[in-house]
């Protein structure tokens, strides 16, 4: 039973990691970048986060996700002020000065791991995205005890770290193919995706939430 539930979770992991929103542009950026050591690790902080989320969904951490709910225009906000930041930030940078940097030795690992885990817990609406999958593939059920749903969550983690494994593995086959000139357009591309994606969805969800009769 433990194999199949764990498998269960692996399915939830790699399901909720799969919409290439403005966390997955940034691992990308960052895989063509940096390398695919930096991409693996900033995927594992994204995965770390998801897992997180997950907990509070499988184990229905109901004051949480009341909070959350109380809260949730004021959290966006904040994620969407910071996203958009970031995505500015990559706009602007020059691929020169970054290559420079990691020759230097000031290029850190820890932070890209660090730094994806605490930009995709801005989104506490992963949650509920969780809470929907759990229920879509009917896991986490009442007879599974602790035991299980702690497999389900090592599931989850090891379902998202698969497809961050993969994708990065994937677009780390291109990076070689990758120029100074190529590498710039991609961080200018990257960057304006990142923007829009995350005003897109906030309008989305804000049109839904105040606007949808």
């Amino acid at each position: 039973m433990y194999w199949s539930t764990l498998l269960d979770g692996m399915l939830v992991g790699f399901s909720a990691s799969l919409p290439l929103g403005p966390i997955g542009v940034l691992i990308v950026q960052r895989t063509l970048q940096n390398g695919r050591t930096s991409g693996l690790l900033s995927g594992f902080g994204a995965a770390m986060s998801d897992t997180i989320y997950a907990i509070i969904a499988g184990f229905s951490l109901s004051y949480i996700v009341t909070f959350i709910e109380a809260q949730i225009l004021w959290i966006q906000l904040g994620g969407v002020i910071v996203l958009t930041g970031l995505g500015v930030k990559i706009f602007r940078t020059n691929p020169v000065t970054q290559l420079r940097k990691q020759k230097a030795g000031k290029h850190s690992l820890v932070s890209d791991f660090v730094s994806t885990f605490l930009l995709t817990l801005s989104n506490p609406l992963a949650i509920f995205l969780f809470i929907a999958f759990f229920a879509g593939f009917r896991v986490l059920k009442s007879e599974y005890g602790l035991i299980g749903h702690l497999i389900i969550i090592s599931g989850v983690f090891m379902g998202a770290a698969v497809w961050w494994t993969l994708l990065t593995s994937v677009v780390g086959l291109f990076r070689s193919k990758i120029n100074l000139r190529r590498l710039f357009w991609i961080n200018k591309i990257a960057g304006l995706a990142i923007i829009v994606l995350v005003v897109a969805a906030f309008l989305f969800w804000v049109i839904r939430e105040y606007f949808y009769v």
